[in-house]
Formats: C-alpha cells, structure tokens, sequence
C-alpha cells in the first residue's frame, strides 16, 4: 500500500523541476512540512540554499523561475527597464551575463544572496508612474504565461529605460534600442505617458520618437502629456549635455 509519506515523496519529484527553486510556502502547498522538509535535506532530496528556500541537488538555477520564487516574497517586484526589453527581443547584442534589471515600489532591504550570488542584478525601488491600485499598469507574467514572473511590456521598459538616460544608461544605447520599437502601442504609450512622474522622460520619449521617425511618435495626443514648464530641461551626464526643449 502507497503510504502518504510515499505521495509526497512523488510529489516532490514531480516539481523539482530542473533549474526551478521552491520556497518553504510551496513545500507547504505539498503537504510537506518544515519537519519532513529537513528530513528531505538529511536525506538527500533537497538542497537548502537559504532560509526558506530549496532546490534540486546538484542543479542550476534558472532566472525566470529564480525570479518567480522571488515574487513570492516581494509582491511587487517585477524585471523591467532593458532586461524586459531584451526578454522581449528589444536588443542590440547578446550579453554574456546581462545585468537583470529589477524594479519595485516599496522598499526591499536586500535582495537574498541565494539569488545574488548566482546571478548579476541591479535593483530600483522606482516610482515612475502615478499608479494608485495594487495592480502596476502594464505589467504581467511574461507573454501571459502561467508560472512566468511579472515584466514589464515593452512600452514601459523602454519609459523605465529612458528614465535613467544620464544616470546609469548611456543615450546612444538608448537611442539604438528604440530604433526597433516602430511597433509599439500608442494608446499603450499614451496611458503610460499620462501617468509618468518624469518629465525628463516624458520629453526624452518624444524627442527621440520624433528624431526617429517612428510611427507610434505621430499617434500621441502630446497636449495631454506632462512634459513641464516651456523651459528646456538640462541635464550634463557621462554622454555630455542633455538638452529636452
């Protein structure tokens, strides 16, 4: 007779997915207790890899279902800026280890070092939009995947990305990605525009778009927008002086 420490055994093998972490909560949600959890890890199961959080022997964790594990913790953490872009196919070139671009609302003290040390992160606590509700705007489980970790869509990467143009993000770079968004939503630009905190980015976006010549640039009802006093925004940074009439 199959014995109900024998169910969970098999259920454990069932979702010890390769490269995939589980947290203490999805142990939980197996019927697998703290106790019978350590027993898992004496016995050769499960790999600890800090508090709370274990993976397969021997196996390699992989970003997406690392940084789903994350949000489990931190509800609003989600990738953005040019990591979304990239997951998206916005890029330039392939990095060998790109830097994972994650981005928040509320304050999170420290990234864990079961992830840190496994992969290369940049985190922004960010506040780029006016967004009242729980739900961030325009921001999903990649392509609207079941069990994929919450990114930002393509016209919000790019606003977070042009956000740290003089901060951290070189302008050409910048400027070379948006070459390729001939595609992007307008109505989706639009929204998000109307709520950006940022008028430096507000008007980088619409310089560039018009410089450009890209299609969504023409379809943007600009007087709803806030982009400031009449006065030109300066800036000087690492690419030299940055002018936004």
């Amino acid at each position: 007779m199959t014995t109900p420490e024998a169910n969970r055994l098999k259920l454990l093998t069932e979702h010890l997915r390769p490269g995939t972490p589980l947290t203490s909560g999805d142990l939980r949600k197996l019927g697998i207790s703290a106790d019978l959890t350590t027993h898992y890890v004496k016995a050769g199961w499960l790999t600890r890899l800090s508090r709370g959080v274990y993976a397969k022997p021997g196996d390699e964790l992989s970003v997406r279902p690392s940084v789903l594990a994350l949000q489990r913790t931190y509800a609003d953490l989600y990738v953005g800026g040019k990591t979304a872009l990239d997951w998206y196919g916005y890029r330039q070139y392939i990095a060998y280890r790109p830097i994972l671009r994650l981005y928040s609302r509320s304050t999170i003290p420290r990234l864990p070092s079961w992830f840190t040390e496994r992969f290369p992160v940049s985190y922004h606590r960010k506040r780029l939009f006016e967004e009242t509700s729980p739900r961030l705007l325009f921001v999903r489980p990649f392509k609207d995947r079941i069990n994929e970790p919450n990114v930002s869509e393509p016209e919000r990467a790019a606003l977070e990305l042009l956000s740290d143009v003089g901060v951290r993000q070189p302008l050409q770079e910048a400027r070379e990605l948006l070459e390729s968004t001939y595609t992007f939503r307008a109505h989706v630009l639009q929204e998000l525009l109307q709520h950006c905190t940022s008028v430096k980015t507000v008007r980088l976006c619409l310089q560039l778009g018009k410089e450009l010549s890209l299609p969504w640039s023409n379809e943007l009802d600009t007087s709803a927008l806030p982009r400031g006093s009449s006065k030109a925004w300066v800036s000087r940074g690492p690419d030299g002086l940055l002018v936004l009439k």
